[in-house]
């Protein structure tokens, strides 16, 4: 009973969720980190099967996982062999790893979008995929007033490379039934109306968009904290930097914005009024690796006009934490699948997502969203 994972993407949260899996599957590492793993689902951690992954880095593709694992780790940690079984394939360039400084082809910029997506629907007809999980680098995406301005514009080669792929996901759920599509990164699917349409009909369930971890959960559940005790929060300032691909990437300014739009879209959601913000990615240095830097200066009005403050400094590595999320993302995928699920599912969307879809949906907390997300579960 296993879920097969299709991986757009093999940089450091690809990397870290293989090798991860397979280490829990042996009982090397506790499951720290995945939320619901303390829970009794339908599917097990050692359900997860990954069975293909995709990139255009041309220094990646045609390798193992093992062997980027090696790289992106070290030869200190532990490498499970088992990922000596897994190749990186081509996969979708439009141009997403633009102003990068490294070296990328993807199908479509030899053969062409359409030939490219009939390659790799081809190519998953075999792999027969469960859940596609999207963690490429950071693009900017446009939403689309309909279906059939979403494909005409991905077959026409004007949309990014998440859109690609969602739409590739799309005519292979049209082909076997049912799929479902992760979007861990900000580039809108399940908050852009035309092509999450194209994908309900096509019988495909959305999770997005962007994956919640590390600062901004945090900075959700203290500003829930502060609505509840009605205390007026004057200004709040959280930014991060890191020295992974992705903080790279988010020094081009399209891709900051971004991620930019994912991270501050929750603040008058939860406080019920305008404050001013500065959240956002704001800087890249190598030195910092994975493990990003995160800072955070809220102050508020407390009781007879008293002023508090809060501050929080952290290091968390980045991309661990997203693979943890993605584990029970993966799971929740086969089960909405399992219950003939289309579309996009919002209590899964509020817990883990920066900005949950479907569009003009509203951020809660994430201590709220637990409980929401448990009951669609049935486990509360």
């Amino acid at each position: 009973m296993s879920i097969k994972v299709v991986l757009l993407g093999a940089g450091y949260v690809a990397t870290h969720l293989a090798v991860g899996l397979e280490r829990l599957k042996k009982r090397l590492v506790e499951p720290y980190g995945i939320p619901l793993a303390n829970y009794k689902l339908p599917y097990k951690i050692e359900d997860i099967e990954i069975v293909g992954v995709y990139d255009v880095d041309n220094s990646k593709v045609g390798k193992s996982l093992y062997e980027i694992a090696t790289q992106v780790m070290g030869s200190d940690y532990p490498i499970p062999e088992e990922l000596k079984k897994l190749k990186v394939s081509r996969g979708v360039h439009r141009d997403s790893t633009k102003g990068m400084g490294f070296s990328a082809t993807g199908l479509d910029d030899v053969r062409g979008v359409p030939e490219a997506v009939d390659v790799l629907v081809s190519e998953w007809l075999s792999l027969k995929p469960d859940v596609v999980v999207n963690v490429i680098t950071t693009e900017y995406g446009n939403s689309y007033p309909s279906k059939e301005v979403a494909e005409e514009y991905i077959l026409s080669g004007k949309s990014p490379a998440t859109h690609v792929y969602a739409y590739i996901t799309a005519k292979y759920a049209s082909k076997v039934g049912q799929a479902a599509f992760v979007n861990a990164i900000p580039t809108p699917v399940a908050n852009n109306d035309g092509l999450l349409n194209l994908l309900e009909e096509s019988g495909v369930v959305v999770f997005g968009d962007d994956g919640a971890t590390g600062a901004t959960p945090l900075t959700a559940d203290i500003l829930e904290h502060m609505f509840q005790r009605n205390r007026k929060v004057e200004f709040i300032v959280q930014f991060n930097i890191g020295g992974n691909t992705d903080f790279y990437a988010l020094t081009l300014e399209d891709k900051n914005k971004m991620k930019e739009i994912t991270k501050s879209s929750m603040v008058k959601d939860i406080l019920g009024y305008e404050t001013p913000t500065y959240i956002k990615p704001t800087g890249y240095l190598e030195p910092l690796g994975d493990k990003k830097y995160v800072a955070m200066h809220l102050e508020y009005i407390s009781f007879n006009g008293f002023r508090d403050s809060i501050y929080i400094n952290a290091r968390i590595n980045d991309s661990p934490a997203l693979a943890g999320i993605l584990v029970d993302l993966i799971r929740i995928g086969k089960i909405a699948l399992d219950r003939g699920v289309r579309g996009t599912v919002y209590p899964v969307n509020a817990f883990f997502m920066k900005k949950p879809g479907p569009n003009n949906s509203r951020n809660i907390a994430k201590t709220r969203a637990y409980y929401e997300l448990l009951r669609w579960l049935g486990l509360k």
